[in-house]
């Protein structure tokens, strides 16, 4: 029996986090197009964060042109954004090939691409102001 989402032709969902950012792809038969929230990469400000999430795209080359990708992410600053988005095109490209090879040029570019960083924002305790720093003492 086939499922309902088969049926329906659902794309697979391919999910991407860094820090509090969390991004979802959504691949399919295509031109080559990726979409980020609804805007072309391609236009996508700023300059820094776009080149960060095209990364992945200039890992795969031409397996870039059969596939559309739709990512919606939120949360976060702009370069976390970027992290969760390259993770989840990485992340999908990978699962279309089901390949090593393309997993290990991943993987040779950045380990973090496919398997996430798990560094976290340290939380603030009492004190001092921040999270590590205190006050200082001066008995004199």
């Amino acid at each position: 029996m086939v499922s309902q989402s088969k049926q329906r032709g659902k794309p697979k969902l391919y999910p991407g986090a860094r820090k509090t950012s969390r991004a979802t792809a959504a691949i399919h038969a295509g031109q080559g197009r990726i979409r980020v929230n609804g805007i072309p990469l391609e236009i996508w400000e700023p300059e820094v964060a776009r080149l960060h999430m095209l990364s992945p795209v200039a890992i795969v080359g031409d397996l870039r042109e059969k596939y559309d990708v739709d990512v919606s992410v939120a949360g976060g600053g702009f370069m976390s954004q970027a992290d969760a988005v390259a993770m989840s095109l990485a992340r999908a490209y990978v699962d279309q090939v089901k390949g090593a090879e393309l997993r290990d040029k991943i993987t040779a570019f950045s380990k973090y691409l496919l398997s996430g960083d798990p560094r976290q924002t340290e939380p603030k305790k009492f004190g001092g102001p921040g999270a590590r720093r205190r006050r200082q003492k001066s008995y004199r």
